[in-house]
């Protein structure tokens, strides 16, 4: 029957056949992809700052795949002090999951420097992802001890889309699941994709393994020197394909089609790299064109003090820039007036009593975004 719930593939992880006659036509232009974008990755003089706005906006793609509907600009209003007493609960709690997933990925890439990818690393990721939010309360850190199944809220198991693996073969499928990430394959490329999709399959937590499955991506990246920062933003394809996202990864269970999850992961990767490369290479001219920019109309030693800021919090209370960005107050206040002055930021909010102007950089947001969204 159609309306039978998909269930677990058990036995057949790591796959037996891939038909790689179909998968090589995307493998080289996914890794060529990959690599243009490692090369801008490279041109970047910080790409951990230079890039802050596309992690943000990760992690807001990502959590938004599992329900929640925080925007970029709702969470750095948010991180830039706007009373959460003004804002709906729900949305509060969908903007602490955004934040939390953004320390999550910093986290897991400390960890990266001491421990290899691993299900040490994933358990101590995803305690600190449900840490004080939503789902706090199931068990973060700990693979689930019952049996859990994925259908729309309140859908009983006999009528789910999917059933993962029972709890007690859990434990065995994730040391397998370990395994096979330091296993010798054909293409490391295909081999992330076989990663991504039996780690969805276990379902090894109560809640947040979707956006710990996007997480290994670019940590795997990184662990295997594909790109030189674990910076790679996937969410958006997966977001915008949301169906056949999820429909790829249940034909695996359901007609053993790894080939077939392959495909689409592969042109996900050809196309995010294609798009992450773009954004990255705007974001590098924009910093070296407002570099010049503002040391003309500041004549200021402390310019780059100003734009590093800007670049971190492309949303933000004046009060904030004069009191965090390490400038001396008279001088903060100055190149704040002349950067406004100069078209630089939309103001979101005026100043209003003791509370400042809230401004937003808008060309960096506007590319973070991917449209004018400011």
């Amino acid at each position: 029957m159609t309306n039978q719930p998909v269930k677990y593939h058990e036995g057949n992880f790591p796959p037996k056949r891939i038909e790689w006659e179909r998968l090589i036509p995307l493998i080289g232009p996914a890794n060529a992809a990959l690599a243009r974008y490692d090369g801008t990755l490279a041109a970047l003089p910080n790409a951990a700052l230079l890039l802050s706005p596309l992690m943000t906006q990760e992690a807001v793609l990502s959590s938004r795949i599992e329900g929640t509907q925080a925007t970029m600009g709702e969470v750095l209003e948010f991180e830039a002090g706007i009373n959460p007493k003004t804002i709906d609960p729900d949305r509060t709690a969908d903007i602490h999951e955004v934040l939390n997933y953004r320390k999550a990925m910093r986290r897991a890439v400390e960890l990266l420097e001491e421990l290899p990818l691993s299900q040490r690393l994933i358990r101590e990721t995803h305690k600190l992802l449900m840490q004080g939010v939503r789902g706090e309360n199931r068990s973060p850190g700990e693979y689930r001890r019952v049996q859990n199944w994925i259908g729309p809220p309140g859908t009983p198991i006999e009528r789910a889309h999917y059933i993962p693996i029972s709890a007690e073969k859990l434990p065995i499928a994730m040391s397998q699941w370990e395994r096979f990430i330091h296993d010798q394959t054909k293409d490391k490329m295909v081999q992330l994709a076989l990663l991504h999709a039996e780690f969805e399959a276990i379902h090894p937590f109560l809640d947040g393994n979707g956006r710990i499955g996007r997480m290994l991506i670019p940590l795997f990246l990184y662990q295997e020197k594909l790109i030189q920062s674990p910076m790679f933003y996937i969410s958006a394809y997966f977001e915008a394909r949301r169906d056949e996202y999820y429909e790829s990864l249940r034909e695996i269970s359901r007609g053993k089609d790894w080939t077939g999850w392959c495909s689409f992961f592969l042109k996900a990767m050809t196309a995010q790299a294609q798009e992450n490369h773009q954004r990255a290479t705007a974001i590098l001219k924009l910093y070296e064109g407002e570099k010049d920019r503002i040391m003309d109309l500041t004549h200021s030693q402390y310019a780059m003090k100003a734009l590093d800021f800007l670049f971190v919090r492309p949303i933000f209370r004046t009060s904030a820039f004069v009191r965090e960005a390490d400038i001396p107050v008279h001088t903060a206040k100055k190149i704040i007036k002349k950067l406004n002055d100069s078209g630089m930021f939309r103001v979101l909010r005026e100043a209003k009593g003791r509370e400042s102007a809230l401004m937003a950089f808008r060309e960096l947001l506007n590319i973070a975004e991917g449209h004018k969204a400011f």
